[in-house]
């Protein structure tokens, strides 16, 4: 009975993640940017990380949401790149792009661009870990992916898949 009902799980969470559904919302520069749902890369009673591919189907970006944040006055000074470790052990930056609160200040958002150069290895190996500089007394904060690892793969072809279709056509 518990391997039918473990079973069905893995079913469940595979399939959610395999429907590739594509949002889109108009930037505040005015350029519609494409994403997908955020999920949840680690989570305890004290921090959480939630993260998602995002793209203008030029560039494409890792947005992470890191909780607790820290206030607005702050997290706007929050500038430092991201380094992200992949499952073949090799460690890539990706450039910080962007820093926003959204919903009321209830969610801080953080956007890193990822090289052109570091898709490649983005589609084929998964996200183990993540070192996001907090700057200040904090330092930096290592997430250490649990859930979820191969969703920025998954996501980013997405994407891929996705734009380039509709090209061809």
């Amino acid at each position: 009975m518990k391997i039918i009902l473990i079973l069905g799980f893995l079913a469940i969470s595979l399939t959610s993640f395999s429907q590739c559904e594509i949002l889109n919302r108009v930037s505040p520069d005015r350029s519609m940017m494409y994403y997908m749902k955020p999920v949840v890369f680690y989570k305890t009673t004290a921090t959480e990380l939630k993260g998602n591919v995002v793209t203008d189907k030029e560039n494409y970006f890792l947005e992470l949401q890191p909780r607790p944040f820290p206030v607005k006055s702050d997290g706007k000074n929050l500038n430092g790149d991201l380094e992200i470790k992949l499952s073949n052990g090799y460690v890539y930056k990706l450039s910080h792009y962007d820093t926003r609160y959204m919903q009321h200040d209830s969610v801080m958002e953080l956007l890193y661009l990822v090289d052109k150069k570091q898709i490649d290895n983005l589609q084929k190996y998964e996200v183990n870990q993540v070192k996001i500089d907090m700057n200040g007394k904090e330092g930096f904060r290592t997430y250490v992916f649990k859930l979820h690892k191969a969703a920025i793969r998954e996501q980013l072809n997405c994407f891929l898949k996705e734009f380039a279709g509709k090209k061809k056509k």
